[in-house]
């Protein structure tokens, strides 16, 4: 008797029988956090052949993970602080996605970094980008190259003549951060793992010292069962500390949180070919093209309010406006932005007092036996963190098998390469544009077959989204269907970024996206016009807490909006 294959389809029914799964059986390692550290620990688990569960209490990447700069990159600031290990690390990593693990979801992104000073920085700035090519192992993007001041201002004409002597270009990588990680959770799905959203920990079971387990709950449902697991796996990132301390005792390292702000305006406002990254009093400030827009950021502020909706300030703002302002010949302002979007970074807390400061390396602690909590650490390197936390299990688990992620592509990267070759008679055959194609290529590689198969019933789900066009409408019920969507914040925030990249952050595209939704869910009109009126609500209170100064007041006016996922405790950050 063969083996079935699992499915990746985290739809309503998968949801069921995952909860049926969870409820009665015993499970190797159970992961709590459906960011991208989670994500990957319970596909490194289960494709090591062991018995996973993975739960989220909101959304897939709806914390840290769906608001980073959306960079694959070692980190020039860490090359600078001597940091070589964190930096050869990430590199590697960022080669592994960039080949082999998510090429359809990782592309090269280009940077200047501008100079300006003669004489000693050119030389300064080629040694430490020389040392990040060296580092990067075998190349998949270009090394470093020199520019005078005009061959800079000819890649990026907005910039000031007088803010630059000259420049170096050099490559990174980036992705859509909540696409790569939902992207990582279903690849879990597909090699076995139970993978739930809306899914919270309420308790941990113990017996004696050691931890046996968890109750969950259904946030959904308001269910509640015990899952039995052998292993306990804390991914929570800036939730990690409140995780332990239902175990009744604190954890061996403290996370601390750390706010970023990123602001996006339109691709049009600014006349540049590649990014830029440019040197603060504080750190670094990147502008980064990114579909038909620009992202800028981020802050590096002290956080202690929301944990689940970090506010940003006008404060935020202005800083972002101001630094990036004085290099451009015509300067950006509140009226050019998008979206803005606020996400926290878990730190390691250290003596420093400085956010900037405190730790990028990840730690992995097992406070209990039966228990492992994985902290830290940064985008890129989850990979690493995940095979870390894995490898941790042992202690518990006894010999398991090597971990193979380095060499498990994700859902959609096999097959992508030749379909790059095919898109004008993909797009032919479908009767689409071709960017239209190499869009969908970009978001879901060669499952792109799936989210247009879905339009063979319903010729209107090929027509763009209302006030939303670089979208299909088959794209957002294929986020049902298929990528465990829930509410129209999943959809509308995760799934597509419409809430970051249009200019009413989705509240013109409400009502359409949820009549989709309700297709499928089987909402009824109260339900349908309850969640547009939450969405919308969150629009407002985003767009009230960006006009506010300080965070104390943002935060209360961001807390304003209602929460869809209903009985979600409030937590705030442990200083």
């Amino acid at each position: 008797m063969f083996l079935q294959p699992f499915s990746a389809k985290l739809d309503v029914q998968e949801r069921a029988r995952s909860w049926d799964e969870l409820a009665t059986g015993e499970f190797d390692v159970l992961v709590v956090g459906g960011g991208v550290t989670g994500c990957g620990a319970a596909l490194d688990a289960t494709t090591r052949g062991l018995r996973t569960g993975l739960v989220e209490a909101r959304d897939f990447a709806s914390g840290t993970s769906s608001r980073s700069s959306k960079l694959f990159h070692g980190g020039l600031r860490y090359l600078e602080q001597l940091n070589f290990s964190l930096v050869a690390e990430a590199l590697h990593e960022r080669e592994l996605m960039l080949t082999t693990i998510a090429p359809h979801l990782v592309h090269p992104v280009s940077f200047l970094y501008p100079l300006s000073h003669r004489g000693w920085e050119r030389p300064y700035v080629a040694t430490g980008l020389a040392m990040y090519d060296q580092m990067g192992g075998a190349r998949s993007v270009p090394r470093q190259k020199h520019l005078t001041r005009g061959g800079a201002l000819k890649l990026f004409p907005s910039l000031k003549s007088d803010a630059l002597v000259g420049a170096v270009r050099y490559y990174d990588a980036q992705t859509d951060d909540a696409r790569h990680t939902l992207t990582v959770a279903r690849t879990a799905a597909y090699y076995g793992a139970h993978v739930r959203n809306s899914t919270e920990v309420v308790e941990v079971l113990k017996e004696a010292d050691r931890v046996v387990g968890a109750v969950i709950r259904d946030v959904e449902t308001d269910r509640t069962a015990e899952v039995r697991s052998k292993v306990l796996i804390n991914a929570t990132g800036v939730w990690t500390d409140d995780l332990q301390q239902m175990t009744g005792g604190r954890g061996r390292f403290r996370v601390r949180a750390s706010k970023g702000v990123h602001i996006l305006v339109p691709r049009d406002r600014i006349a540049g070919e590649v990014g830029l990254i440019l040197r603060t009093e504080k750190s670094v400030l990147f502008v980064i093209p990114w579909q038909q827009e620009w992202i800028i950021g981020t802050t590096d502020t002290d956080w202690g309010l929301d944990l689940a909706h970090p506010a940003a300030t006008a404060t935020d703002i202005d800083y972002i406006l101001d630094h990036v302002n004085t290099v451009l010949a015509s300067p950006i302002t509140k009226d050019d932005i998008l979206g803005v979007y606020a996400g926290l970074r878990p730190l390691l807390a250290g003596e420093s007092e400085q956010t900037s400061q405190l730790s990028r390396e990840h730690a992995v602690a097992r406070p209990h036996p039966g228990m492992v909590s994985i902290a830290g650490g940064k985008y890129t390197t989850y990979r690493v963190m995940a095979k870390d936390a894995v490898d941790a299990t042992q202690e518990d688990l006894g010999s398991i098998a090597a971990s193979v992620t380095d060499r498990t592509p994700l859902l959609g990267a096999n097959g992508y390469a030749a379909m790059q070759n095919l898109t004008d008679e993909l797009a032919t055959e479908c009767g689409l544009p071709t960017w239209r194609i190499t869009h969908l290529l970009d978001r879901y590689g060669s499952m792109l077959h799936d989210v247009l198969a879905l339009a063979e019933d319903d010729e209107s789900l090929l027509k763009p989204v209302t006030a939303a066009e670089q979208y299909l409408r088959a794209e957002l019920k294929y986020a049902v269907t298929d990528e465990g969507a829930l509410h129209l914040d999943d959809l509308l925030a995760r799934r597509t970024r419409i809430s970051i990249d249009t200019k009413h952050r989705g509240a013109d595209c409400a009502q359409e996206a949820a009549e989709i939704m309700a297709q499928v869910l089987g909402w009824d009109d109260e339900t349908t016009h309850r969640e547009v009126d939450s969405y919308v609500a969150r629009v407002e209170a985003e767009r009230l807490s960006q006009t506010l100064d300080n965070d104390a007041d943002s935060d209360v006016a961001r807390l304003k909006a209602p929460e869809v996922r209903h009985g979600l405790r409030k937590v705030v950050a442990t200083r």
